[in-house]
């Protein structure tokens, strides 16, 4: 499959990504190694990734506890102090295996490790492989608001290998499909179209639908790296998809949601006000939500819940000057951005949303 090549760094697909990395570690530039993994990933896909490595520099393993909760300064702290004590300096290259929380967090490691060192990320999930490891954004979570600390830089390459997706359950999969929709709601109705009939998708048209999705990304990003504009159309079901996300992870008496769970809630809550707003047209809107709900369960929202998962947003970063900024629908296949929403719109979406 054709790389992609986003503005400093390229994209390799399947056997081009172990052809890479073996030129790069013949050229020999770096001191020592550490892979990044997670309890996971050590056992389902670093095997496959260390037996296509062939090079006398160091290499040195380093593994986490997976899942979003430890993703924060804590774990960026004893990562640190691994690096230190297993003599890392700034020649030496973080290769990140793993989901975006992994892939998120081991860039922000490596860009902030004595000022910076390279990192590629290896994404092992259809989330990271769509959406977290590409762009060049990396973060960590400050308690549950999520991704409130960290740099937009990018990765040295991206290595996405679709044989990593046959070790995956199926709501990991689910997760990052919505972040492949949302790609199709804001830049092409085609795109979208595909997903109207998932039960005759084969698994070549996975891996096809995979590059079309980091094809759109990375258009988008190209024309606005550091998101002061167009870039924003990717938070589309954001705003209230991290908040809803941040709400279930604090919540003691919710279960946790995946990411693209709450982002796939976020994009349904979204169109209903664009189509509320007299932007989106209602049929189109009842389309994205009928799709969307046959893909992931409805989720319950009571009235308290509401209210607190508005209280969030005033956390989200897109925010100006202390306004709420909405990412929405003017039609499937074109998204628009900074636009602000009335509170009664978001509890009007909220329950259409559980009809």
């Amino acid at each position: 499959m054709q790389q992609i090549n986003g503005s400093d760094y390229t994209v390799y697909f399947d056997t081009d990504c172990y052809a890479y990395l073996q030129q790069l570690l013949v050229a020999g530039s770096y001191s020592r190694i550490f892979i990044l993994s997670d309890e996971n990933t050590s056992v389902h896909c670093l095997p496959r990734l260390l037996g296509s490595l062939a090079t006398e520099i160091p290499i040195e393993l380093l593994e986490i506890e997976p899942g979003e909760e430890n993703k924060n300064i804590d774990t960026c702290i004893q990562l640190w102090e691994a690096l230190t004590e297993l003599g890392a300096d700034r020649k030496s290259l973080m290769i990140n295996v793993g989901g975006g929380v992994l892939t998120d967090m081991g860039g922000f490691v490596a860009l902030t490790f004595k000022r910076g060192m390279d990192f590629i990320n290896v994404p092992t999930t259809l989330l990271a492989m769509v959406d977290a490891s590409v762009g060049g954004k990396t973060g960590i979570d400050l308690g549950s608001l999520k991704n409130q600390v960290g740099i937009i830089s990018n990765p040295k390459a991206v290595l996405i290998d679709t044989a990593f997706l046959e070790t995956l359950p199926v709501e990991q999969m689910r997760s990052g499909l919505a972040e492949m929709l949302k790609h199709g709601l804001i830049a092409d109705r085609g795109y979208w179209n595909e997903f109207t009939s998932m039960e005759s998708l084969t698994t070549d048209d996975l891996a096809a639908l995979i590059h079309r999705s980091v094809e759109i990304k990375n258009e988008v990003v190209l024309e606005d790296p550091t998101e002061k504009g167009l870039r924003k159309i990717l938070n589309f079901g954001h705003t209230l998809g991290h908040a809803i996300e941040s709400y279930f992870l604090e919540s003691d008496d919710k279960e946790m949601l995946l990411h693209g769970e709450a982002i796939a809630i976020g994009m349904v809550l979204e169109a209903h006000i664009s189509a509320a707003m007299g932007m989106l047209p209602v049929t189109e809107y009842r389309e994205i939500k009928e799709v969307i709900n046959s893909l992931y369960p409805v989720v319950d929202f009571t009235p308290n819940d509401i209210e607190v998962i508005m209280s969030l947003l005033v956390h989200d970063k897109k925010n100006e000057a202390g306004e709420v900024k909405f990412t929405l629908l003017e039609k499937t296949g074109k998204a628009v951005i900074n636009k602000i929403v009335e509170n009664s719109l978001i509890i009007n979406a909220f329950e259409d949303y559980q009809n």
